[in-house]
């Protein structure tokens, strides 16, 4: 057995397959991945890594078995798809994923292949353990996959009170302790037993406030924006496969940025912190429909439009489109008076909190400090956006209005 010391849960004791896990290199590659991606640049205490939160998730879930009293083999295959739930992501966590998945077809949680070879894979074999069912675990599959990658899931519970640890913010601050203690398994479904509605909303509230926050803040969103053009322009003009980069490190994928000539300067403002600014940071209500629906060649297409209305080369505007808000926690099942509920269909907090997102959504268009000002006037016109007067409004309306407005 390996006791760590962790900041968040203090002492975790590592043993059976996990502890022969936690020295593979795809486990190890984790120390080198910050959790939170260009979130550092607005929270420098935001240092934490994959490695920190997998360890995290595997002490949940050790807890969570316990209370549900799955023992032995089944409890072993949860501890390591707990323990190496991420080691599919790829450099700057979540920040470059969408740009491998249109490459490769894979997400974060496609882990087969990285489970059925190499160490993991002799690790996992001298356990008993088969790696397709583990990988199925990560991916949320059967009864014991919720626990794993679910609306209950204690990845969730653990990254929500990190991250808010090592940011500085309060707003993530959940009893995970009591969340771990009163999971249920009720005909297959993992749910809160009775008297937890409360505890339930905890986690939606969490979730709710840190977006806007931490994972949301305008500075992470333009950093992740110019990291994401960078990583483009690497695999675009060299020959660096997605599935090569998917496997680097964050220090890798900063080097490899820096060393070619075509993503160089990309790598220099984002090691300098030198980012673009807001050009435009419109409201939900200011966007046309049809431009939320642009799938991503209809939005570097856009981006050339207001380029060229702008008088500035592609390269120094950014379209950022977030996806319509979502709100998962919702389908989180509480036991109320014996019947099992949605959390959506029992708590009065969930439409307020769905209002509040749609008021905190906020379309980007970004470029270097000197063409801000241009770029905004042309993107404004070129997008057709109806905004007041106002290039970027932080303002959120509805701020001060109360619960019974949103019901």
């Amino acid at each position: 057995m390996t006791t760590i010391k962790d900041s968040v849960h203090d002492h975790i004791a590592v043993e059976g397959v996990a502890a022969d896990l936690l020295e593979t290199p795809p486990v190890q590659r984790l120390r080198r991945v910050k959790q939170l991606g260009t979130v550092t640049m607005v929270y420098p205490s935001a240092n934490h890594t994959r490695f920190e939160h997998s360890l995290g998730v595997y002490y949940l879930a050790d807890r969570a078995l316990g209370h549900l009293g799955i023992e032995g083999q089944q409890a072993e295959r949860v501890r390591a798809a707990a323990l190496l739930h991420d080691v599919g992501h790829s450099p700057y966590s979540h920040n470059v994923e969408e740009i491998i998945h249109r490459k490769t077809g894979k997400y974060h949680d496609d882990v087969a292949e990285l489970l059925d070879r190499g160490e993991v894979a002799q690790v996992l074999a001298a356990h008993d353990l088969d790696p397709g069912n583990v990988a199925g675990l990560v991916g949320g599959d059967g009864e014991l996959g919720q626990l794993v990658s679910g609306e209950l899931d204690v990845d969730r519970m653990d990254y929500l009170v990190r991250d808010a640890h090592h940011t500085g913010v309060p707003y993530g601050t959940i009893d995970h302790e009591r969340l771990v203690r009163e999971l249920r398994f009720v005909d297959g479904e993992l749910v809160l037993d009775e008297g937890n509605v409360q505890t339930a909303e905890s986690l939606l509230l969490a979730r709710a406030l840190m977006n806007p926050t931490v994972y949301a803040h305008h500075v992470a969103r333009i950093a992740k924006s110019m990291l994401r053009r960078g990583t483009e322009t690497l695999l675009r003009e060299t020959d660096v496969t997605a599935e090569e980069l998917r496997r680097w490190d964050d220090c890798d994928l900063l080097v490899g940025l820096r060393t070619s000539e075509a993503t160089s300067e990309y790598a220099r403002r984002l090691s300098e912190r030198d980012l673009f600014k807001r050009a435009v940071w419109a409201e939900r209500t200011a966007v046309p429909d049809e431009l939320l629906d642009a799938d991503h060649d209809g939005i570097r297409e856009m981006e050339g439009e207001i380029a060229a209305a702008a008088n500035v080369v592609p390269e120094a505007v950014v379209l950022d489109v977030p996806a319509a808000p979502s709100m998962t926690e919702s389908s989180s099942r509480v036991l109320v008076n014996g019947e099992v509920r949605r959390l959506g269909e029992q708590s009065t907090l969930v439409n307020a909190i769905r209002a509040a997102q749609r008021d905190q959504w906020r379309l980007g268009v970004y470029a270097p400090a000197a063409d801000s000002e241009r770029v905004g006037e042309a993107a404004i016109r070129e997008l057709g956006l109806d905004l007041d007067g106002t290039r970027v409004r932080d303002v959120r309306r509805g701020i001060h209005a109360t619960l019974d407005e949103f019901n």
